[in-house]
């Protein structure tokens, strides 16, 4: 599967999947004017990518430093995705970047922890200001 790359803007975070390296990454900020229409061929290309996973194990690296309640939506959408992916036999480790400082994105990675339990959760706390 060829790789899907998405360059950040002043809005939306770089998407990067290299679905041969099975190497997943988004970082940055998140608050596009239309979430939905952003995520979507996101969300399209990594469920098409997962759909052909079988046993592999699949890194997936997230640092956003601010999202807003709209792209929160897509990305759990994203990560109950992966999740399912790990529920049928993948090993889908997620590295969570975050500012030691940021307690939202803590929080938010918490959440993630939580609801996602079959996702293998990497806390990557950065010296503040490195997210």
């Amino acid at each position: 599967m060829e790789p899907f790359f998405l360059p950040a803007s002043p809005t939306s975070p770089e998407v990067s999947f290299e679905f041969a390296r099975h190497h997943l990454s988004i970082r940055g900020e998140s608050y596009p004017e239309n979430a939905a229409a952003f995520y979507g061929p996101v969300i399209d290309r990594l469920r098409g990518y997962l759909a052909l996973c079988d046993g592999q194990a699949i890194d997936v690296h997230v640092a956003l430093a601010y999202f807003n309640s709209s792209s929160t939506k897509m990305l759990f959408a994203i990560f109950e995705a992966l999740n399912d992916a790990a529920i049928f036999g993948n090993e889908v480790r997620l590295h969570w970047y975050r500012d030691e400082e940021d307690d939202t994105i803590q929080e938010f990675g918490q959440e993630l922890r939580d609801d996602f339990s079959s996702l293998e959760f990497v806390d990557c706390v950065l010296p503040e200001g490195h997210a």
